[in-house]
């Protein structure tokens, strides 16, 4: 191939098969955006009005979702505005209820802390008497009295690693350690 062969070849007509599905690929972006900026706002203001006011961010999937297939059946979505706002709210109100029966056939999701076994009558009464005197009696210690229960009977820590994490000797941890657990021992004695 001859230098002036190849400059011609450069510039010769691009082959018309790939300029028609570039061509159609643009005008489908144009016209999603088009169909997103008239309809976007409604359809989540729809939506918020179709879920819990706990489940917000459902109903900004549930717009994507919905421009998603747009997007995938571009050709089915009207032309004419009305037409194309009837079609986009037809599908979010279906993705909707689809969704909320994907929510209803699922187990009922408990968290942890939920899940303390229950108590009997007296038995009832007397924990929750317990937990809020405990409650009281933690939120009456010092902070450094807190800190040092906390490192050491909920984080699990040594009393050395507890004593470096403190940036404070081993013997305060010992002594506000044991300081703290009688004050809480006599909360719960007399509470």
């Amino acid at each position: 191939m001859t230098t002036a062969t190849s400059v011609v070849d450069r510039h010769a007509a691009p082959v018309r098969t790939g300029f028609g599905a570039e061509h159609r690929e643009r005008r489908a972006e144009v016209q999603m955006r088009e169909i997103h900026r008239n309809n976007g706002g409604a359809l989540l203001h729809f939506l918020r009005s179709l879920v819990s006011s706990s489940a917000l961010h459902t109903a900004e999937d549930l717009v994507q979702e919905t421009m998603l297939r747009a997007w995938r059946n571009l050709d089915a979505v009207p032309v004419e505005a009305e037409s194309q706002r009837r079609w986009l709210f037809t599908v979010a109100r279906r993705l909707a209820i689809d969704a909320y029966r994907k929510r209803q056939s699922r187990p009922m999701e408990v968290s942890l802390i939920d899940t303390e076994p229950a108590a009997s009558g007296g038995e009832a009464a007397e924990m929750v008497i317990a937990k809020l005197t405990l409650r009281h009696a933690v939120s009456d210690l010092s902070p450094a009295h807190r800190s040092v229960l906390q490192e050491l009977y909920v984080e699990g820590h040594t009393l050395d690693e507890t004593a470096t994490r403190l940036g404070v000797p081993v013997g305060t941890v010992k002594s506000r350690a044991h300081y703290a657990m009688r004050h809480l021992r006599n909360a719960l004695m007399s509470g």
